[in-house]
Order: structure tokens, then sequence, then C-alpha cells
């Protein structure tokens, strides 16, 4: 049992890793079609409410959210490295910090999936009110790009959809972990009644 324990230890360890590392680079891609086709709207930099598309403010909206956003996803990539640093992917038994380890990763996924989605969902309706036949004119004259998707405001529910099942993995290990620990426990207590 502890080996299917054990690979499973090291799969989930490996996938918060991988999730962390999507998370960044969502972080990295949310702002390109705003960019792309808002930025240039506003024509004086020092007044960001003169602009060429009502609506397009939400450009400029989202950038402190997004600094933050940033920071919050190499936060989740570095606990996932301290699942790595704990030895918590190779650990037999686990120890305080294996726990603690666990445990930071899953909070800092749930609060990164719960900010994500507040923000996210705010600045979507946000994105929603621009007015899209002015930047249809903005983009043909300008030649700069014009989309109404909001793929990247959706694809948050896929990133943090596998942060939560891996986040929810790792509970479910630890409580495995604990339950192993316990029956190996119990096991060699029996096997000292019976030798002695």
């Amino acid at each position: 049992m502890y080996k299917k324990q054990m690979t499973a230890q090291k799969f989930l360890c490996m996938a918060a890793i991988i999730v962390s590392a999507m998370f960044f680079l969502y972080t990295l891609g949310i702002m390109t079609d705003l960019y792309d086709s808002l930025y240039d709207t506003m024509r004086n930099p020092n007044n960001v409410t003169q602009t060429d598309v009502p609506g397009s403010i939400v450009y400029y909206n989202m950038q402190e959210f997004n600094r933050m956003f940033l920071m919050y996803s190499i936060g989740q990539i570095l606990l996932g490295l301290l699942l790595y640093i704990t030895n918590t992917h190779s650990r037999r038994r686990y120890y305080i910090g294996n726990y603690v380890a666990t445990g930071l990763f899953v909070a800092g996924g749930l609060y990164n999936a719960w900010f994500a989605h507040t923000y996210i969902e705010i600045f979507k309706a946000q994105f929603l009110q621009v007015d899209f036949a002015a930047l249809k004119e903005h983009a043909e004259m300008w030649g700069t790009l014009y989309t109404e998707s909001t793929f990247w405001f959706d694809l948050h529910y896929l990133v943090f959809a596998l942060l939560l099942i891996v986040c929810v993995l790792l509970v479910v290990n630890a409580v495995w972990k604990v339950q192993l620990m316990k029956d190996e426990a119990k096991l060699i207590g029996e096997g000292r009644r019976i030798a002695g």
C-alpha cells in the first residue's frame, strides 16, 4: 500500500509545480488581447479617460490587479517548490514540515482561486461594456487587433479548476499518509507485544 501512496505522492508534487507554472503563464497571457486591442485607443497617456473607444479604460483598470496576480503566481510556484524542499515528494513518513508545506500550498491555491475568480469576473464585466462598434472602427483605421472574445477571462476556470483539484488531492494524500503511518505503528506495536 505504501508503494501506491508514494507513487501518488510523487505525481502530486510534480502536478503542483505544473499547475503553478500554468498559473504563472496565465498571468502573463491574460492582458495580451487587451493590450493589442485597447492600448492604442487611449491617445493621451496622461489622461486615460480620453479614448477613441468608450470602455477601453478596463485595460488600465486591470494593471494593478495583474501586477498582484503575477506576484501571487510566483508565490504559488515557490509553495510548490517548498513541497520538494521538505521532501514531501519522497518521504516515506511525513514530519511537521511536510504537513506545513502541504497546508501552505493548499491555502495558497484556495486563496489564489478565490482572488482570481472574484477580480477576473469584475474585469470581464467591464470588458463587455466596451463599445465594440467603436473598437472595430478603430481597429480597421489603425490596423490593431479587434476582438470581442472573453477567452483569456474564461480560461481562469480551467487553470484554477486544475489548481483546486491538485489541492484537494494533496489533502487526500496527506490523510492517506497519516492512515498508513498509524497502521504501520499499530503493526509494529503488535509485533513487539508478540515478540515480548
